[in-house]
């Protein structure tokens, strides 16, 4: 009986060892780059490294906001993701309802190509694209950013699938006898069912936008970056400041951070009560 205790304690060792250790080298490198936003350069030659804070974490993170236009920068991708995120979750709520509970003629060959959208590479349509942006006098403005992004593929896909297997037909049928038109459908009935997807949409959407880098350079102004460009600018030079660099990007993390601990508890809560209701 006591070896069989013994055999049967490691599976239940390694439930709770399995999750510790991915949580672990998940947080790790956030940590060992607050470690080193903390210290100064000479930092990063020590044998062995620092891993404890050192005292130079908010003398860095002021020379961040001295060296580049960060302060304008967060203000910009904040500006940048929030309008791409509500635009995307909308459309694509309003695509994906569409797909899943109308018919029309073309609609299973028009979900095809916008799939098959998901197949090109982004960086072929960079140099047409921003022809675009000369002829409409939008470069070197946040609408270039903006425009491009409102709807993407992905989000109508997921909320395609989603829809077609959380919202019943049956319910749809029933608000129809009441009087509904396809608006008040939509309003009433379809954002309801597809909250727990939109927040997850939602986030997914904020962080790619937040986190995106090759067309903001390409589009916009030295003097007016968003986040991940003025990163850039921080990393450049002959002699690199990693200190200065990872007190940007703990600065810049911090958002993405905080909307995750506000949102994620609500955005797992919404997906768990959706599967019950599906």
């Amino acid at each position: 009986m006591t070896g069989f205790r013994a055999r049967g304690s490691l599976p239940h060792r390694l439930t709770h060892l399995t999750p510790i250790g991915v949580a672990f080298f998940s947080a790790f490198p956030i940590y060992w780059s607050v470690i080193v936003a903390s210290q100064d350069n000479s930092a990063m030659a020590e044998v062995p490294p620092p891993m404890l804070p050192g005292g130079n974490l908010f003398a860095n993170i002021g020379k961040v906001f001295d060296t580049a236009p960060f302060a304008l920068a967060l203000l910009n991708s904040l500006i940048v993701a929030g309008s791409i995120t509500l635009s995307v979750v909308f459309f694509s709520t309003l695509a994906g309802f569409a797909f899943a509970k109308l018919r029309f003629r073309g609609r299973n060959v028009l979900l095809g190509l916008t799939i098959g959208t998901m197949m090109i590479p982004t960086q072929l349509g960079i140099i047409p694209l921003y022809m675009l942006m000369i002829k409409l006098h939008w470069t070197g403005t946040l609408y270039a950013v903006i425009a491009p992004a409102l709807v993407n593929a992905f989000g109508v896909f997921f909320m395609t699938q989603y829809l077609s297997r959380a919202l019943p037909t049956e319910l749809l049928e029933a608000a129809r006898v009441d009087g509904c038109g396809n608006w008040r459908l939509f309003w009433h009935v379809v954002a309801p069912v597809a909250r727990p997807a939109a927040a997850v949409l939602g986030m997914l959407t904020f962080m790619t936008a937040w986190n995106d880098y090759f067309w903001p350079l390409v589009v916009l102004t030295p003097d007016d970056p968003t986040v991940q460009v003025a990163l850039s600018a921080l990393a450049s030079g002959y002699v690199q400041d990693f200190t200065l660099g990872l007190a940007g990007t703990a600065v810049a993390t911090l958002p993405l951070v905080l909307v995750f601990a506000l949102l994620g508890e609500r955005i797992i809560g919404g997906i768990m009560q959706g599967a019950v209701k599906g």
